[in-house]
């Protein structure tokens, strides 16, 4: 059977704002969504998985991507528009699109007896790695901050900003087969550990998208199980609460979790290690660990541990 890698990460505290984003009138509106019935501040997977592919194009690894994001010229550059998911690792690991209209066009003429009517083309491939939404941990209340432009005021010089002190928590999936490089899911957690920041409607402020804690599973269950697992009381306070009762129910075998960061101190976490769950209170110790296991089970080359 197949190994599938199931991951759940908490971000660290921080202050997410919005500046190019929709407006409503003068102020700049951050993204929501209804979550547990309460309003809470989104961050979209596009927007990690560009971080992700920005990450590849910078980290000097000799990851080649085929879609370089250029900026100086703040637009994306393609080496290759027939795409390679042998040749690039986003390719490979994020998938591809491309659609192509009919070459004629349509027309109100009746077709000739017995002549089909041309039909367009895609050339596509469904990502290997699947991210979710980022939801924030805490409710939205509607803080706005009101700024000023700095130099020669005019009409719109005035303007509002939506602010949300909160962390945020996504998940992501993969089947480490289905990819054309099976190493690459090394990859994948290494760039996904070092987020500095997203994409999109936040990337003209530093929110820092690493890892604050983070549950980790490598399994040959279908299911990751603990999917948006943490959960924040009204002093900020962090626990998981439901990744603890999965692991007792039997749903989750505890010896293919890793569990890190700030969670490992946490009495849920004392909890899970008790249960027999791999909790380390390093992000990166954890994540390296995780790295030698998939190395040993994917027969990979050997990897050099950096911690």
């Amino acid at each position: 059977m197949a190994f599938h890698l199931f991951g759940n990460v908490l971000t660290s505290y921080g202050t997410a704002a919005n500046n190019r984003g929709e407006n409503e009138g003068n102020i700049t509106t951050l993204q929501k969504l209804l979550w547990k019935g309460e309003v809470h501040s989104t961050v979209s997977a596009e927007a990690i998985r560009w971080a992700l592919r920005y990450y590849w194009q910078t980290a000097g690894d000799n990851y080649k991507v085929n879609r370089r994001w250029d900026d100086d010229k703040n637009d994306n550059v393609w080496e290759n528009t027939n795409f390679s998911d042998q040749e690039y690792i986003d390719d490979d690991v994020l998938g591809f699109m491309r659609a192509e209209g009919a070459k004629e066009e349509a027309s109100d003429e009746p077709k000739q007896k017995g002549k089909k009517a041309s039909k367009g083309t895609t050339t596509a491939k469904r990502g290997v790695l699947e991210v979710t939404r980022a939801v924030s941990t805490t409710p939205f209340v509607g803080d706005i901050t009101f700024n000023a432009a700095s130099g020669q005021k005019g009409r719109t010089s005035l303007y509002g900003t939506e602010v949300h002190a909160t962390q945020y928590q996504y998940g992501f999936a993969m089947t480490p087969e289905r990819l054309k490089d099976q190493s690459r899911v090394i990859a994948v957690l290494d760039g996904l550990t070092a987020l500095g920041g997203v994409a999109g409607n936040h990337s003209r402020f530093l929110y820092d998208f690493s890892p604050e804690s983070i549950v980790l599973r490598w399994t040959q269950d279908f299911s990751p199980r603990f999917l948006y697992c943490f959960a924040a009381d009204e002093g900020g306070e962090i626990s998981a609460p439901e990744l603890v009762r999965r692991v007792q129910n039997g749903d989750i075998n505890p010896k293919e979790l890793w569990v890190a960061g700030s969670i490992a101190n946490s009495s849920d976490g004392e909890a899970l290690e008790e249960l027999g769950a791999n909790v380390l209170t390093g992000v990166k110790t954890a994540v390296d660990n995780l790295k030698q296991i998939i190395t040993r089970d994917l027969q990979l080359p050997q990897l050099e541990l950096t911690t």
